[in-house]
């Protein structure tokens, strides 16, 4: 931390210097990499295209973003994921990958049926690995006009979020809501939550001491930091991984105190920093909200997909905020004592946990970044 570029860490809060310069770099925003969500059903006449619009909005793990779509057949979708933008650290086994693009495949159907098409999808028609997502498509998606019908939660799709931010710990979740939550689930995989005192308590801890596992473990940390977006210019370049935009982040890395080096470095204040606001999510968790499914197929990770997103729309239509916390279900070695401590707090005979969220009322923040449609076309 050098005075010389105008700004110091005092009492945990950042002192900015008041010049211009200051002021244009704060000001910064990744228009370019919100524009998709500001486009969505409106550029496109094309059935299948409109659908993508809206598709390419759905939840990820790390915003990969890692679906690649076909359109060379009419009426019909193919989808296959990139194999560039797996998480082979954190998610050896591509299952939390697979976990998204069964939230893309849901957000076509449904965008689809506002349209009035129903979809048909057959889902790995080639087979797929369990142990690793190849080249096969994950899913045909045949289009048929007339036949579909509109699903209420749509209309939470434009306001939907993965909130990352400290939730107010004033104010409780209703159990009806997280019932009401739940019920939003309708492929077959099992969901619950919990929003007592000693629930909340207990996750509170698992997922804390889960997330500590991943952040102090090298390799599984690095890969969470080179997918690190600091700035306006790096968002723009590149609207996939953890953004880090906005007036703050704007400056520390305008003004070189925010790098991925340091942050990846465990002897640096802003990795010390870093790990204190990641448990300041954890530790205000007002509620969980968890998801298993008997198997643990790819077919059974698409179904939990589309399961989850339809949770996180009937989170937006209740009003409640939600972030997953799935490192404690993530199956790299070093993390194998809390998965284990998941499943036996959470999973029923035998099922896999899937997924597993904190609920909370948080602030109002802005969408992720997204590449454009056309980036994800074959």
């Amino acid at each position: 931390m050098n005075r010389r570029k105008f700004l110091a860490l005092s009492g945990g809060g950042i002192i900015l210097a008041a010049t211009a310069t200051l002021g244009t770099i704060a000001s910064r925003t990744p228009a370019t990499a919100l524009a998709p969500w500001d486009r969505a059903g409106s550029m496109y006449d094309e059935p299948r295209m409109r659908a993508l619009s809206y598709a390419i909005l759905a939840p990820n793990p790390h915003n990969r973003q890692p679906w690649l779509v076909d359109l060379s057949e009419p009426d019909r979708v193919l989808l296959k994921v990139d194999t560039n933008r797996l998480l082979p650290d954190t998610d050896p086994f591509n299952r939390q990958i697979t976990v998204g693009l069964g939230c893309f495949l849901e957000l076509l159907v449904m965008a689809a049926a506002q349209d009035g098409f129903a979809v048909d999808l057959d889902v790995f028609p080639q087979g797929a690995d369990q142990m690793a997502l190849d080249d096969r498509p994950v899913a045909i998606a045949t289009f048929r006009a007339g036949a579909g019908r509109p699903d209420p939660l749509f209309a939470h799709v434009m306001a939907r979020r993965s909130n990352k931010e400290p939730f107010d710990t004033t104010r409780p979740i209703a159990p009806d809501t997280i019932a009401q939550i739940a019920g939003a689930a309708i492929y077959g995989s099992r969901v619950a939550g919990d929003a007592s005192q000693g629930s909340i308590t207990t996750l509170r801890q698992l997922t804390t001491d889960a997330m500590i596992v991943e952040i102090d473990t090298p390799h599984t940390f690095k890969e969470s930091v080179d997918l690190f977006r600091i700035g306006k210019a790096e968002v723009e370049a590149n609207p996939d991984g953890i953004d880090f935009s906005g007036p703050l982040f704007e400056t520390l890395g305008a003004f070189g105190l925010m790098t991925r080096e340091a942050m990846a470095d465990p002897t640096t204040n802003m990795f010390a920093q870093s790990k204190a606001v990641l448990q300041a999510n954890t530790e205000t968790a007002m509620g969980h909200l968890w998801q298993a499914t008997r198997g643990n197929t790819r077919a059974d990770q698409i179904i939990a997909g589309r399961d989850w997103l339809r949770l996180n729309l009937a989170a937006t239509a209740a009003g409640v905020d939600m972030q997953p916390l799935s490192q404690a279900l993530q199956e790299f070695p070093e993390m194998a004592a809390h998965h284990r401590a998941a499943h036996q707090m959470l999973a029923q005979d035998g099922e896999t946990l899937q997924m597993l969220c904190r609920l909370g009322y948080g602030p109002t923040i802005a969408p992720s970044p997204r590449w454009p449609l056309e980036a994800k076309l074959i």
